[in-house]
């Protein structure tokens, strides 16, 4: 354990944790300082705007009271209304047309005033005036509202839902008639909608919840559906609803009397907050990771010409002190750099005679031991193995040595006729190449040869073919668990006098991008950038037909493939009179 320690304790390394530690604790103050301050101003600026919401809600709340007020006032103070009320206070009977009457100013100011449903009219002994029935104020609510009218001397007194229409709330006011001292002359109720009350901040905070409550706490408007008793009873501060905790904020109006709480979650309130702590991470962890590269170059370049130094002195182990020739801007290490090349170059010298007379020596048993490998040594030696599996019976590991050993006959001996070879030749290749690959993939490879036998003898460049199958076999078969068959065909092509080269696979095909880089490559004359694969078989493939039938525009190797519908690659060559010619011109480039 010590030995890796000590591997780490190296100059480099310490300077780096130094740099690193400093800076990583500056880093981390900041940050914490940082997030403390502004964590704190956001929290703060977020409780101000829910009191200003609360403030402004509780405005416009105050405003649409003020308006249903002024509306009601117009109507009880209305001289056709005040006189017909007087005529009931006196007893006498009020007639058809004199509601109907009534009727038509009521409508007027109700067309006038938004958010009121209707006006409802009832005389002091609570008989209905408008609309036009004789229903009784009693059957539209409690006697205990109207005992509450009475207290508020004409004052607006809201009732809650309307029990015959729950998408509205009532409200009542006794009708003071002015005539008569100011006595009760009558009632007003009115069906105002629920959503003229309706709170701004609903569709803005889908978590927010507001409840409106009269000056006797009870319930006006809410959107919370559960009990309003723990926030009724907790005047201010933080409040608990299921399992979410909540700011509580209250605001009662001093025109109303009515109070206006609203719940706020905690985490809108520290949503800002959540995002600050990531943003500070994130700058600390990025902080460091420059701190950390910034500590490592700045490490590498104090101690790199000690290292440089260091490494020169260790090849002396080896027998050869070399020259450091670095120098720096520290006058210590220069000096140090100086002494030790003096003494390398005045022991180089002593060694050089002895080390260049043991290279030669070196050099001279080497060459000695060379030897050429006579390819005949590898068939005679594939051939006693085949003899040897035969007396086995492993026919089927021996008809596999013989494939193999046809093989590399065809592929290491030179032809009678240069590299120029029959198809019959080559197909036989292909042949055994296809024999070896079967006892790898089994049963899932398959071949076909279409080569109509008037063709069998026309002369092509060696191992022209045998590429592109491999390649068929490899990316083919190789990428898929499903059965591949390989087909290779000759054929006349249409041009008069040409035949048509083809191998094609039903393996798995290509991808658009990986095919344009191999068209590209065949064109650019190069690679791609793995040096293998389709891009180095294609090229190849490529430049030799360029190099064989040089004066033939149309033998260009082409491609085409489809991901799931396999690959077609072929090439066009004259049936006869090319290969003097191209030997010609091989070897006169």
């Amino acid at each position: 354990m010590f030995s890796k320690l000590k591997k780490w304790n190296t100059l480099r390394n310490q300077l780096s944790f130094v740099f690193l530690v400093v800076m990583a604790t500056v880093l981390a103050l900041v940050s914490v300082l940082t997030y403390n301050q502004v964590s704190s101003l956001l929290k703060s600026n977020a409780e101000k705007q829910i009191d200003q919401t609360a403030v402004e809600a509780n405005g416009r709340l105050e405003s649409l009271y003020k308006q249903i007020n002024t509306a009601t006032k117009l109507v009880m103070t209305n001289n056709n209304i005040q006189r017909v009320l007087s005529r009931a206070y006196e007893g006498k009977t009020i007639d058809f047309y004199e509601r109907q009457e009534l009727g038509g100013i009521v409508n007027t100011i109700q067309a006038n005033t938004d958010g009121i449903f209707e006006f409802e009219l009832y005389t002091r002994n609570m008989n209905r005036i408008l609309p036009l029935d004789d229903s009784s104020l009693l059957s539209r609510i409690d006697k205990k509202w109207i005992i509450e009218a009475d207290k508020a001397n004409g004052g607006l007194v809201w009732l809650g839902d309307d029990p015959r229409n729950t998408d509205n709330f009532m409200a009542l006011r006794r009708v003071n008639l002015i005539g008569k001292g100011y006595d009760n002359g009558g009632y007003l109720l009115i069906s105002i909608y629920s959503n003229y009350l309706q709170f701004e901040n609903e569709t803005d905070h889908t978590n927010q919840f507001s409840i409106l409550l009269d000056k006797d706490m009870n319930p006006i408007l809410s959107n919370y559906e559960g009990s309003l008793a723990p926030m009724i009873e907790n005047p201010a501060g933080t409040l608990s609803l299921d399992n979410q905790d909540y700011i509580v904020t209250r605001q009662t109006s001093q025109v109303t009397g009515w109070t206006l709480i609203i719940l706020t979650p905690v985490k809108e309130l520290t949503a800002g907050i959540n995002v600050l702590r990531m943003v500070v991470i994130i700058s600390g962890v990025t902080g460091f990771i420059i701190f950390l590269v910034s500590s490592l170059f700045l490490s590498s370049f104090i101690t790199r010409p000690i290292i440089k130094l260091t490494e020169t002195m260790q090849q002396a182990s080896a027998g050869s002190m070399t020259m450091n020739p670095s120098v720096t801007t520290a006058n210590e290490i220069n000096e140090l750099n100086s002494t030790y090349n003096q003494l390398a170059k005045e022991t180089n010298h002593l060694i050089k005679m002895v080390y260049e007379k043991e290279i030669t020596r070196s050099r001279s048993e080497l060459k000695a031991l060379q030897a050429q490998i006579n390819p005949h040594f590898l068939f005679n030696t594939l051939d006693a193995l085949k003899w040897t599996l035969e007396e086995k019976d492993e026919e089927e590991l021996a008809e596999f040595v013989v494939a193999m050993s046809e093989l590399f006959r065809y592929t290491i001996t030179k032809q009678t006729n240069g590299d120029w070879v029959t198809i019959h030749e080559e197909t036989q290749h292909i042949e055994n190449y296809m024999e070896i690959m079967k006892m790898r993939f089994g049963d899932q490879l398959k071949w076909n040869l279409f080569i109509e036998p008037r063709y069998q003898d026309v002369k092509i460049p060696k191992l022209l073919i045998q590429p592109l199958v491999e390649n068929a076999v490899l990316h083919g078969a190789g990428n898929t668990m499903d059965p591949c068959t390989i087909s290779i065909s000759v054929e006349p092509a249409e041009i008069n006098g040409y035949l048509i080269v083809m191998v094609e696979d039903d393996g798995p095909g290509i991808e658009t991008e990986k095919m344009k880089a191999i068209q590209q490559a065949m064109l650019s004359g190069g690679v791609l950038s793995n040096q293998s694969g389709n891009g180095m078989a294609m090229t190849n493939v490529q430049k030799r037909l360029e190099l064989y039938y040089p004066t033939q525009p149309k033998t260009g190797l082409e491609i085409s493939s489809e991901l799931g519908e396999g690959t077609k690659v072929w090439f066009v060559i004259p049936l006869k009179g090319e290969e003097e010619h191209a030997e010609n011109h091989i070897d006169r480039r």
